[in-house]
C-alpha cells in the first residue's frame, strides 16, 4: 500500500516502557493527534492507550518520516492534521495485519527525535516525534550592540512565556489555559518595551508551541540578554490563594548548576561572563564560576525586588518578600533571572483579570517598571542607561550634554539628577510644560 524506495537511513527500534515486562504488551489505540510548529522544530504528539512498541525510519525522493506502530490501531476520533511547520502532509493507514503506519511528507530533510511519556497529570501516554531542520541556518545578529559596535547599545530583556504547546500549564475554572496568558502577557511586556528608549526584547517563544525548559535560558544567552524573565500564572488546590509573586533560583539550585556545568564538557567550553572555563584547571574554573553565578544572583535579587515592589501597586501579593526555588528556567549562570507568577489562575477572580487586556497591560507596564528600575540604577556597561547616567569629566562640565527621557521619567527628577532647578532645565529646552515624553531628547546645561 506503501511502496516507493526503500529506506535511506534507520532511525529507531523503540520499545517503549513495558510495565508489565516484555512480550506482554497490550494492543494500544492510537486516540489522537496534535502539532505544534514552532521556529526550531516542529512537534507531532500521538496520544495512545497505552505502552507501545514502534519504529521510525526515513524515505527519500521525496523526503518523508515513517512511523509503524506495532499491534495498534487508529481510535475513531483520529484525524491526520494538515501541513504545518516542517510537514507538507501527514497520511495515515494499516501496515499489513496488526500494525499501523503514519507517513509524514516533508518541506525539507529533517533530524528526527522521538520518544515516549508515560501519564502524567490529565495526560494518558503519549508518543512524541519532533523534527529539527536538518540545515543550519544563518544566525541573526544577536544584539545592538553587535550591530553598532563603539556605540552606546539598547539593554536586551529576553521574555520567556511559560508552558506552551502540548503543555497548556495550569487551567482556571472556566478553562483559561495558562500557556495562553503567559504568551499574552509576553507580548504586551515585549511591545512596551521596544517602544522604551534603551531598551528592546526578544521571546524565547511567539507562538502556541514548547520550547525546552533549559533552551529557554539558553536563548537568553544567545541573544546576549541583559535579563531573562519568565512569566507564568500560579496554581493552587485552594481557590481562595490570590496574589503575584516573584521568584529567584535558590542558593541550593545554583550550587546544584554549577557542579553540572563544571562536569559538562560543552559547558566548560561555552563562555561563562565572558570567560570560557575550558582550559582552566578545575580549582580556577569553579572560582571563576562562582564568581560569574555570584554576580549573577545579586542582579537577579535586584531586580526581583523592584518588579515585587511595582506589582504591589496592582494589588496584595501572594507573599511579601522574593521567593526562592530550582526552576530550570532561573539556572543561567551569567543573565540574571526572574520568574514572575502573575496571579492564581485557579482563583475565580483573578483568572477574570487575567483574561482581561486592560489588566494585563498593567501587568506588563508593572513588569516594566520594575525591569526599567532597576536598569536605572544598575546600567549595563555600554548601555544607553549607562551613557545617560555617566558623570561628566571636568572638560565635559564645561559643554552642554544630552539626555534621553526614559519611561518613568518626570522633569523633576531630570533636574535633580542632572543638579539644575526645573526653571534651568525648561529654559534651556523652550519647554512651556513641565510634561516629558519618553524617548524626548533633553539639553542639560552646564552648572
Amino acid at each position: 500500500m506503501w511502496g516507493g524506495p526503500r529506506p535511506v537511513r534507520f532511525i529507531a527500534l523503540c520499545a517503549a516502557m513495558l510495565i508489565a515486562g516484555p512480550g506482554l504488551a497490550r494492543a494500544a489505540e492510537i486516540q489522537n493527534l496534535r502539532i505544534w510548529a514552532g521556529p526550531e522544530y516542529t512537534r507531532a504528539v500521538f496520544d495512545v492507550s497505552g505502552p507501545a512498541d514502534y519504529k521510525l525510519f526515513e524515505l527519500a525522493k521525496p523526503d518523508r518520516i515513517v512511523l509503524d506502530i506495532h499491534a495498534s490501531s487508529f481510535g475513531d476520533a483520529f484525524g491526520a492534521p494538515g501541513a504545518k511547520g516542517l510537514l507538507k502532509g501527514i497520511r495515515a493507514g494499516k501496515q499489513g495485519k496488526d500494525d499501523a503506519r503514519i507517513v509524514f511528507d516533508l518541506a525539507e530533510g529533517v533530524h528526527p527525535k522521538s520518544f515516549l511519556l508515560a501519564p502524567a497529570d490529565k495526560f494518558g501516554y503519549r508518543l512524541v516525534l519532533d523534527l529539527y531542520p536538518a540545515t543550519e541556518k544563518p544566525a541573526p545578529v544577536k544584539s545592538v550592540a553587535e550591530a553598532a559596535p563603539g556605540k552606546a547599545r539598547n539593554v536586551v530583556v529576553a521574555i520567556d512565556a511559560g508552558h506552551g504547546g502540548d503543555d497548556p500549564g495550569a487551567t482556571g475554572s472556566s478553562g483559561t489555559h495558562e500557556k495562553d496568558i503567559t504568551l499574552a502577557v509576553a507580548r504586551q511586556l515585549k511591545k512596551q518595551i521596544d517602544r522604551t528608549p534603551g531598551m528592546s526584547a526578544v521571546l524565547t517563544r511567539d507562538g502556541d508551541y514548547f520550547v525546552p525548559l533549559e533552551k529557554r535560558y539558553a536563548k537568553a544567552r544567545d541573544e546576549k540578554a541583559d535579563l531573562f524573565v519568565s512569566i507564568h500564572a500560579d496554581a493552587f488546590k485552594s481557590e481562595d490563594a490570590r496574589g503575584s509573586s516573584v521568584w529567584v533560583l535558590s542558593p541550593r539550585g545554583a550550587t546544584n548548576e554549577a557542579s553540572r556545568w563544571l562536569a559538562d564538557r560543552e559547558n566548560r567550553a561555552d563562555l561563562v561572563g565572558g570567560v570560557s572555563l575550558d582550559d582552566k584547571d578545575d580549582t580556577l574554573a569553579a572560582v571563576l564560576l562562582d564568581l560569574s553565578q555570584g554576580a549573577t544572583m545579586g542582579a537577579s535579587n535586584a531586580v526581583a525586588e523592584q518588579v515585587l515592589t511595582a506589582l504591589r501597586k496592582l494589588g496584595p501579593t501572594h507573599r511579601g518578600y522574593v521567593e526562592r526555588a530550582n526552576f530550570v528556567v532561573l539556572r543561567s549562570p551569567d543573565v540574571p533571572s526572574i520568574l514572575v507568577e502573575t496571579a492564581f489562575i485557579t482563583n475565580p477572580s483573578e483568572e477574570a483579570k487575567l483574561k482581561n487586556p486592560d489588566h494585563r497591560e498593567k501587568l506588563a507596564s508593572a513588569i516594566l517598571d520594575g525591569v526599567n528600575g532597576y536598569f536605572r540604577a544598575s546600567p549595563p556597561p555600554g548601555s544607553l542607561f549607562a551613557a545617560n547616567n555617566a558623570q561628566p569629566s571636568r572638560h565635559q562640565a564645561s559643554l552642554t550634554s544630552r539626555y534621553v527621557v526614559n519611561r518613568g521619567d518626570t522633569i523633576r527628577s531630570i533636574a535633580e539628577h542632572h543638579g539644575l532647578s526645573i526653571a534651568q532645565l525648561r529654559e534651556a529646552n523652550g519647554l512651556d510644560e513641565d510634561r516629558v515624553r519618553p524617548g524626548e531628547i533633553l539639553q542639560i546645561p552646564s552648572g
